[in-house]
């Protein structure tokens, strides 16, 4: 009897919701990720993903004031949600760079969960570093958490009881909340197919790349990062996932 194949270092993820909605603090956030490509999948396979970004991203161009940074930067997150097939994209007013752990994100965040009614939730890392090793943005931490708990909060009738007179009852159908970018990674979502789409995505933040390196560096960097997570899930390309227990 020949030796045993390795077991794949990540398990592969529990992809049997039908809706998905990706939160996180800044645009460009879901595609440097990797979670573009993760919404191109989904949404090739008929199901619904919609995008929560917490800021406009107004403080991200050091050349550009806040005023002219905003809708710039927006209109490059819608246009690289359509390159991955996501029409449902809401921007929130929190203050890019200044975003605070509050009950008003979280009530902000449960209510989109209220609307969409995702069977799963995607965040950023919510520890401080990153899954480079890098400190990781206060920002992405502090919309992580809020995330997180924000699913708890979106279930419960008796927290953000405002949401009740908007019409948005509670949700209970979350089963699944899982990080990107963490350091921590458990599970593996497989890309093989979807990886150029989620470049392409990520290039329709051309602006904002080139304020801070190169369009052309960043897709290599993501390009190599879902190999590197293949490798360890044991195929072409994937995204790496921290999955939390609901």
């Amino acid at each position: 009897m020949g030796p045993r194949a390795e077991e794949p270092a990540l398990a592969p993820l529990d992809e049997s919701f039908e809706r998905a909605l990706i939160v996180v603090a800044h645009p460009d956030d879901v595609d440097y990720s990797g979670l573009g490509a993760a919404a191109h999948r989904w949404t090739a396979r008929g199901k619904h993903v919609a995008y929560l970004v917490c800021s406009r991203g107004e403080a991200g161009i050091d050349a550009l004031e806040p005023e002219a940074a905003a809708p710039l930067r927006c209109a490059e997150q819608l246009a690289a949600a359509r390159a991955v097939g996501v029409r449902a994209v809401e921007f929130a007013e929190f203050a890019d760079g200044a975003i605070e752990y509050s009950v008003a994100l979280r009530c902000r965040i449960a209510a989109a969960i209220r609307r969409h009614r995702p069977g799963a939730v995607f965040t950023l890392s919510p520890h401080a570093r990153g899954g480079g090793g890098g400190l990781n943005l206060a920002d992405h931490r502090v919309v992580a958490r809020a995330a997180l708990d924000a699913v708890r909060d979106a279930a419960n009738r008796w927290v953000c009881r405002e949401l009740l007179r908007e019409g948005l009852e509670p949700w209970h159908g979350v089963h699944l909340a899982a990080c990107a970018t963490s350091p921590r990674p458990t599970h593996a979502l497989d890309l093989t197919g979807s990886v150029e789409a989620g470049v392409a995505g990520l290039l329709e933040h051309r602006a904002y790349l080139a304020s801070v390196g190169s369009p052309e560096g960043a897709a290599r960097a993501l390009r190599a990062s879902l190999a590197a997570a293949g490798t360890a899930a044991g195929c072409e390309a994937a995204l790496a996932l921290e999955v939390l227990a609901l």
